[in-house]
């Protein structure tokens, strides 16, 4: 079985900073892309994040020069550290898989950014 566990969200001020960390098991995490979504009240889930096997990164637009994916694969952990903090990234994020073409995700973490 897979598990997905996000952790570190909470409420900042804008222009601030968190670490949000994803701990996986039940797959060779190593050689599996980890992505991170988020979704806004009202809004579609959409991809924030995706780090790939070999270190490859790929960013939204918006949150390009803020975010940063790392992924720590002797703790299978995938992180990512969000600096300058806008009011327009609040939203529960989520840690995310595949296996073959199943998703896999975890349960989100809320960040809320406070004007």
């Amino acid at each position: 079985q897979v598990y997905l566990r996000e952790s570190g969200g909470g409420l900042v001020q804008a222009g601030g900073s968190l670490r949000l960390s994803c701990s996986a098991s039940g797959i060779t995490f190593k050689i599996h892309t980890m992505n991170w979504y988020r979704q806004a009240p009202g809004k579609q889930r959409e991809l924030v994040a995706r780090i790939s096997s070999d270190g490859t990164t790929n960013y939204l637009d918006s949150v390009k020069g803020r975010f940063s994916i790392s992924r720590d694969n002797a703790w299978n952990r995938v992180f990512l550290q969000m600096n300058s903090l806008k009011p327009e990234d609040t939203a529960v994020y989520y840690c995310n898989t595949e296996r073959g073409t199943y998703p896999y995700w975890g349960q989100g973490t809320q960040v809320t950014v406070a004007s």
